[in-house]
């Protein structure tokens, strides 16, 4: 599960790192150490543009999907099992054709603790390098009539990293290569369903092995009083 994650990153930094142009405010974004559900967040997406151009934007979307079928008190889910995405009623729209990529520097996980409190854990490369995450998009006409609202998901597998001893499941984060496989714009044919699905399994089991876990302050915990961009939210306690 992916259920809060950092992107310590500036908009500069995330253009930079994709070749992309900003869109909708993200040209704004400065780094944050505690994304959470229903708050906004930078994504990666591609699409054609009318002179038949691939153009790559950032843009800024909400984190819990919300397709335009869907009603409006209806879930909104922040992740999407990498094992059902091309299946699942809620996901294979988006798989087919609303695929992108969010932007993170780690995310967190929290395990039960002797006191009945909850003890978080941050799992990061160790190098503090951009990670890219696997998501899935959805957009429906806001409120105004003219303007679209885009929400999006994470995509998750079972754990194969270091963040495994404290939770069963993981981001699917990807390579540069397998990056450019998944922005690529337009609906995706039944043959390509499986290949790109493999594709994905295999990166993100590279990344996977890159990554560690360490301990960090309770203060996390409460998303209503924490500073989200504090960087000490990501700070390691000392080991005993």
């Amino acid at each position: 599960m992916c259920g809060r994650f950092t992107l310590a990153f500036e908009a500069d930094g995330l253009l930079r790192s994709y070749v992309a142009t900003s869109h909708d405010h993200a040209g704004e974004w400065e780094p944050v150490y505690s994304v959470a559900p229903r708050t906004k967040a930078p994504v990666v997406r591609e699409h054609v543009d009318d002179d038949g151009e691939v153009q790559r934007t950032l843009e800024l979307a909400r984190w819990g999907l919300h397709p335009s079928w869907a009603k409006d008190k209806g879930p909104r889910p922040i992740n999407a099992r990498l094992e059902t995405i091309a299946t699942n009623g809620m996901f294979r729209g988006p798989f087919s054709s609303g695929r992108a990529v969010v932007p993170m520097t780690g995310y967190y996980e929290w395990v039960e603790a002797a006191d009945g409190g909850k003890d978080p854990f941050f799992v990061h490369h160790p190098d503090g390098e951009l990670l890219h995450a696997a998501g899935l998009t959805a957009a429906r006409k806001a409120e105004d009539g003219k303007s679209w609202d885009v929400t999006f998901t994470v995509v998750t597998r079972e754990a194969r990293d270091a963040g495994g001893e404290v939770h069963d499941r993981m981001p699917v984060f990807l390579t540069d290569e397998a990056v450019q496989e998944w922005l690529v714009p337009g609906k995706l044919e039944a043959e390509q369903k499986d290949p790109l699905l493999a594709q994905l399994d295999a990166a993100s089991m590279t990344i996977a092995g890159q990554l560690v876990t360490v301990p960090v302050d309770r203060k996390v915990n409460n998303v209503r009083t924490l500073d989200r961009t504090d960087q000490s939210l990501v700070d390691p306690l000392p080991q005993a």
